[in-house]
């Protein structure tokens, strides 16, 4: 096992690993820039290296600097967390000539994986079903073609990315020509790399995804799905497990679908299987995420492994201590809040927290790096703290989320609490039976929210 590693991140998923750290007796070295410097994840690691000025191009994203802060205090390992350089096989490499292990998947799994078409491939030839579309990058004409042969409405997607950027839905012939032309401007801005391809849109579709374990002996541990069809703009923003749209025959053939995956591709360590289910029930590979997954907790919550954890132990070598599927019991809900304004079509909302009272009591757990006085500087990801809850059942957990988050208290900036409360209460989420569209939906009809 180590004995010290360094998290190069920052926020609510930093402090994270820094407790989990902690608990396996590890020492935890944190990295900061300028604007964090009186950060919770600097004051709870044993060591903070600065490593730059406040924009994360300066500093969580230089790999030199990290590297060197990893090197000068000692350190064994690096914990990317999630954003940043979690899957960047560069910084893979980079650990890996300075011998530090990199707590996470190996680097070339991570490249094809990252080639979204690429994983498509070797998905479709491990006999994962994924979505119709085209197999190569293609230009408007190519995509023009595959577009009337798969039938509206379509999806535009960055060839080597995620996360929504450089996405375009596409619901007939005359939209597609400034589709194409918008959403590979964004690729291009965000990844460098302009190449589209083309997937038929589902509609209604949920977003289902396999949280797995894999070791360096051919383990593999699947801990259940997460439903995470409340999104806006592409982002999550409510995750629950078990997914209600799930029956047992369907579970089984989804997580034996993502265990001959990770055997195919070779995977290691944690990582996440995005399906697209469509109205027909069946359902479809989008992307492999190799990294730690914002939602995690989730899959915690309802089968008591801690990822994080499993995630160090693998990285050092050790093996799962089993293999196959993990059981799980009781449901578990996550709400993400956002220092963002729904009202103003999610507008982020920059600030000094002047009030931060987070929710206590049975089955709540509350994973945040903000206290009174902390600052959301404008440099970085929205999110401020995930309020996770368990319960037996799936309206006890409900009725628990919405207890909590009554209770949750910040002020000084907007952020999505409200919108959480009203969607949860919506007969749509009370009855499981929601889509990726459903917050679009509910324009109009909650108080809280503008898409705008």
């Amino acid at each position: 096992m180590f004995s010290r590693v360094l998290v190069a991140n920052r926020g609510e998923i930093a402090v994270r690993v820094i407790r989990a750290l902690h608990e396996l007796g590890i020492e935890a070295v944190a990295v900061y820039s300028t604007a964090d410097r009186d950060a919770l994840h600097v004051e709870v690691a044993d060591r903070a290296v600065c490593i730059g000025p406040p924009a994360a191009a300066e500093s969580y994203l230089q790999i030199p600097n990290i590297v060197a802060a990893a090197e000068t205090t000692g350190c064994e390992a690096v914990h990317p967390g999630y954003g940043f350089l979690a899957e960047s096989p560069a910084f893979v490499h980079a650990c890996e000539q300075n011998d530090l292990a990199f707590i996470g998947p190996p680097a070339d799994v991570m490249e094809r994986m990252g080639d979204k078409l690429q994983a498509k491939s070797e998905m479709r030839a491990a006999g994962v079903p994924v979505v119709p579309g085209t197999t190569e990058p293609a230009s408007l004409e190519e995509i023009r073609g595959a577009a009337h042969e798969a039938g509206f409405p379509v999806l535009l997607k960055a060839a080597a990315g995620g996360g929504g950027k450089g996405m375009r839905f596409v619901r007939a012939d005359d939209e597609l020509e400034s589709a194409y032309a918008a959403a590979s401007l964004e690729a291009e801005a965000a990844f460098g790399d302009g190449s589209l391809y083309l997937e038929k849109a589902l509609s209604p579709a949920r977003h289902v995804e396999v949280q797995v374990l894999c070791d360096a002996d051919g383990g593999v541990l699947t801990l259940g799905e997460r439903e995470c069809s409340i999104q806006r703009r592409h982002q999550k923003l409510i995750e629950e497990s078990p997914s209600p749209a799930l029956d047992p025959r369907m579970r089984e053939e989804m997580e034996s679908a993502v265990e001959r995956a990770c055997a195919a591709v070779g995977y290691r360590n944690a990582g996440t299987f995005e399906f697209l289910l469509g109205p027909d029930g069946m359902f479809h590979f989008i992307e492999l995420n190799c990294r730690l997954q914002v939602e995690h907790p989730v899959s915690e919550l309802v089968t008591g492994i801690d990822v994080v954890r499993e995630q160090i132990r693998i990285a050092a070598g050790e093996r799962l201590d089993m293999s196959g599927r993990a059981p799980r019991s009781g449901h578990a809900i996550e709400m993400r809040i956002n220092a963002e304004d729904p009202a103003r079509g999610f507008a982020p909302a920059p600030g000094i927290v002047t009030r931060f009272r987070p929710p206590l009591g049975a089955g709540v757990r509350v994973d945040t790096a903000m206290r009174e006085g902390s600052e959301i500087p404008p440099y970085y990801d929205s999110l401020i703290a995930k309020v996770i809850v368990w319960d037996e059942t799936r309206q006890a957990a409900i009725a628990r989320a919405l207890r909590a988050l009554s209770e949750l208290e910040v002020e000084g900036i907007p952020t999505t609490r409200e919108l959480m409360l009203d969607v949860l209460a919506s007969p749509e989420f009370r009855s499981g039976d929601y889509s990726t569209s459903t917050l679009a939906e509910l324009e109009g009809r909650v108080p809280s929210l503008s898409l705008a």
